[in-house]
């Protein structure tokens, strides 16, 4: 079928303008063709229990929300540019609790579902039958697709509120690309093996959004808020787990699409470098500068002067005995003065 061509090649095929079709133009068509022939062919197969849910007819709605996603970052910060920046304090605390509430459920659903289901940790294969536990698992799935395009808010209020420094790549790749890629799982395969992930990451971001949740509450509750850190630490524990538990799939030759395992290994890897990186730039490269800091404050209390960060102790001690031979000096000056104005 990827063989088949919707136009004849050669130079006896004529343009309408008179002239002969490039090769170039030949091929840029005949792969078009192919791609269309080919999505048309994957359709044959896709989960048919899905493709009346809202969103998952075609790619484009999706296609079309991660694009305005994508066209609001770079307007955005114009937008934003010569204006004050929104506090949505309030905005923030319900949309940050609503996602703790949302993830819970997906992870019961999952959890109850699965168990429900006797489903398997190592190996699951996808049943695509009316079942009311394995729709109740797709149910589970398309609202863990849904969660994804929320989190385009994330994003959203941090422009808003000129948080520019906070969308970085890695924010932006992890955003756009789950909720672009979970359409695809969705489509083809809502259920077996795809659980797994959803069913971690979904409990991660309970955690993740209480986090955010509690510290949008102000800085009463933000001084007890000492384990962001870990968080960072629990997703890239999250990444490795992903990987050896598709690696296991892969091993005990799983009824499962053998090239979307390898694509989630490889996308894993990605999130492990630039989580690793921020992990890095954010906890370990600040902490002999945080180091630096505290050491020249305490240097600075010594010197009852306010002398600058980073004299040796031998400057110090100088300064101070400096100090202290002033004070006779300043003493016979005052009794000078006293002297005179005796005589006077």
């Amino acid at each position: 079928m990827l063989q088949h061509r919707l136009i004849r090649s050669g130079p006896e095929r004529e343009r309408g303008g008179g002239g002969l079709t490039t090769p170039a133009m030949e091929i840029v068509t005949h792969l078009i063709n192919d791609t269309i022939e080919f999505y048309k062919w994957t359709l044959t197969i896709a989960d048919k229990r899905v493709e009346k849910w809202p969103l998952m007819d075609n790619p484009l709605p999706t296609l079309a929300i991660s694009t305005s996603y994508l066209l609001f970052l770079w307007l955005g910060p114009k937008y934003m540019k010569n204006r004050e920046p929104f506090q949505l304090r309030k905005t923030l605390i319900v949309y940050n609790f609503s996602m703790v509430f949302l993830n819970f459920f997906i992870f019961k659903e999952l959890f109850m579902a699965t168990r429900a289901a006797r489903y398997s940790y190592i190996c699951q294969s996808v049943d695509y039958s009316d079942d009311p536990n394995e729709v109740r698992v797709a149910g589970a799935l398309w609202w863990y697709f849904v969660s994804k395009g929320i989190e385009y808010l994330d994003t959203v209020f941090f422009i808003l509120r000129k948080k520019f420094n906070q969308v970085t790549f890695l924010h932006v790749y992890h955003h756009c690309s789950m909720f672009t890629l979970w359409w695809i799982g969705i489509k083809w395969v809502a259920g077996g093996q795809s659980f797994f992930g959803a069913h971690m990451n979904a409990m991660i971001h309970v955690l993740m959004y209480l986090y955010y949740g509690l510290a949008s509450c102000g800085p009463k509750i933000q001084k007890y808020l000492w384990w962001k850190k870990y968080l960072t630490i629990i997703q890239m524990i999250q990444f490795h787990v992903t990987i050896g538990h598709t690696a296991l799939s892969l091993y005990v030759n799983c009824d499962f699409p053998h090239w979307m395992h390898y694509s989630l290994i490889c996308y894993a890897i990605t999130f492990i470098v630039l989580f690793g990186n921020f992990y890095y730039q954010t906890y370990r490269r600040q902490q002999p500068a945080r180091r630096d800091v505290s050491s020249s404050s305490k240097a600075g209390k010594a010197v009852s002067n306010g002398t600058l960060n980073g004299l040796s102790k031998a400057a110090n001690g100088a300064m101070l005995m400096g100090s202290k031979e002033e004070k006779p000096q300043e003493n016979s000056g005052r009794r000078k003065r006293k002297g005179r104005a005796k005589r006077d």
